[in-house]
């Protein structure tokens, strides 16, 4: 039982929300379970003619380390992503996105962004001591800081980029298999329903700052909505995860930490192994 509860705690077990009507829920400050939060905005390839297209293909993967704690953005990667399997930009991708054919071209394959991100991930992870809510045991103490990831709505995390390394054969961090949903966390919180981001920017009487569709600025703005809840008292919790939850005994944390980094640099070996392989 006490497994189960600490499950909850984390938002790795969902339960029947009883958030009063009159949205007052949670509006007193409350300590989070997260110290930091990696905020994503992919942006994709995309068409507007009119035709089925089944394959989108990241085009831009931007991310930034939120404090929950200041509210400030710590740390941030950005990187153009080459399509293969459609490497023409559509005239309405890049109206949309502000994102030009030149920029993809030089860019890099998802393998190769994923190598660096990882390298990212690494550099902070030694920086900040934090380890990622991977499954039940991932407890935060003063030893480490726990993190997790954030996304407007499942399709980041859920659809776009677990569909497009599943056809392209490319190893996915693990730790990139749960995230906070933080449009569903809005609805619930504020019991209201976002028209958008900069819709629900505008709804808590903040400024959508830079381009909208333009990855970087999407999560730069994700950050600050999330900043304005964690304000208002919102707790963030993990609202999606594609990882199986063992409920089984609980590791210690300095354990917990050793093989957090042993699994990232694992995955590290992987992915440059891979990167070497013969296409």
């Amino acid at each position: 039982m006490a497994t189960k509860r600490l499950a909850r705690q984390l938002g790795l077990i969902r339960r029947k929300s009883t958030a009063p009507a009159n949205g007052n829920l949670g509006r007193s400050k409350s300590k989070q379970l997260f110290d930091y939060l990696i905020v994503i905005d992919f942006e994709s390839t995309c068409w507007n003619d009119g035709k089925r297209h089944r394959s989108q293909e990241i085009i831009e993967f931007p991310a930034v380390l939120l404090n929950t704690s200041t509210g400030e953005i710590e740390s941030e990667f950005h990187a153009y992503v080459q399509p293969q399997e459609h490497p023409v930009l559509s005239e309405f991708c890049m109206e949309l996105t502000g994102i030009k054919q030149d920029q993809v071209d030089e860019g890099v394959p998802l393998k190769i962004c994923l190598s660096q991100f990882c390298k990212w991930i690494q550099k902070i992870q030694q920086e900040k001591k934090i380890i990622f809510a991977t499954g039940i045991s991932d407890i935060s103490t003063s030893e480490v800081n726990l993190c997790a990831f954030v996304t407007w709505s499942d399709w980041d995390l859920g659809v776009c980029l677990e569909y497009e390394c599943k056809r392209k054969q490319l190893l996915k961090p693990v730790f990139l298999n749960s995230w906070i949903d933080l449009r569903v966390t809005y609805k619930i919180f504020y019991n209201r329903k976002p028209k958008g981001l900069s819709g629900a920017l505008e709804e808590v009487g903040i400024k959508f700052l830079g381009r909208e569709h333009f990855g970087l600025d999407d999560s730069r703005n994700t950050a600050l909505l999330a900043w304005k809840m964690i304000r208002d008292g919102c707790l963030m919790k993990i609202t999606r995860s594609l990882n199986t939850v063992v409920l089984k005994g609980i590791l210690p944390v300095p354990y917990l930490f050793h093989q957090q980094r042993n699994r990232t640099s694992l995955f590290m070996r992987k992915s440059l192994h891979h990167l070497m392989a013969p296409q």
